[in-house]
């Protein structure tokens, strides 16, 4: 029985059940910004908690094949990298990594569009272009940040 559970937690499984499991928390973020509900889950430690135990699960399972760094090329040029993602296991333990820092930033972004009054007319494009881009969605919004908190900080 514990055999069979954990022969369904492969890569595959924890890559599906990671994609599929942010979007909630993405349409939370955009159609209910300052729901109760929002705030536990989004703006808590909750869903990075939960990513980042997939996260060392596969990192711990690398350990245990004593390939720990076994095609870690990440600073050896972009060939490098293309081998490095070439890993099954490397590739989503990263994938894991942006999925947390996007649903991070876009929780930043929710809760600092309530803060300065920007309208959600220009924030859940932002919010969806951070899930969807990351950075890209996050210097649009900071562009739009500027015009209505009028000033420009660098560490806010």
């Amino acid at each position: 029985m514990i055999n069979d559970l954990i022969a369904l937690i492969n890569p595959e499984t924890i890559y599906l059940i990671a994609n599929w499991g942010v979007i909630p928390f993405w349409l939370l973020l955009i159609f209910f910004p300052n729901n109760p509900l929002t705030n536990f889950f989004t703006q808590s430690v909750i869903v990075p908690l939960l990513l980042a135990s997939a996260y060392g699960y596969l990192s711990y399972n690398l350990y245990l094949n004593n390939n720990v760094l076994d095609g870690f090329e990440l600073y050896n040029g972009l060939d490098g990298l293309y081998s490095m993602f070439a890993n099954e296991t490397l590739l989503l333990i990263f994938w894991l990594h942006f999925l947390a820092i996007s649903l991070f930033t876009g929780a930043w972004i929710a809760r600092d569009s309530l803060k300065y009054f920007i309208p959600r007319i220009i924030s859940i494009p932002c919010l969806i272009l951070t899930y969807f881009t990351g950075p890209v969605g996050l210097v649009i919004y900071w562009f739009f940040r500027i015009f209505f908190a009028k000033k420009i900080s660098f560490n806010d």
